[in-house]
């Protein structure tokens, strides 16, 4: 079962970039994150939600979209 929570590091693997490029992109609000008793965290949707974003930006359309 994947993790409903990763902590920035994991992000960044999960995204293929670097940690302090995610922690830009949660400064600018462009990736969506909670902090939780010290700990900064980004759901799993909100990982999703942002590739979608860099998908669109780029014009990719996936099939199951187009549909």
């Amino acid at each position: 079962m994947e993790p409903l929570f990763y902590r920035p590091k994991d992000a960044a693997v999960m995204l293929g970039m670097s940690r302090t490029a995610v922690f830009r992109l949660i400064k600018s609000g462009e990736l969506k994150s909670i902090k939780d008793d010290g700990y900064r965290l980004v759901p799993r949707w909100a990982l999703i939600e942002f590739a979608r974003s860099l998908e669109l930006k780029a014009g990719l359309v996936r099939e199951e979209d187009a549909a």
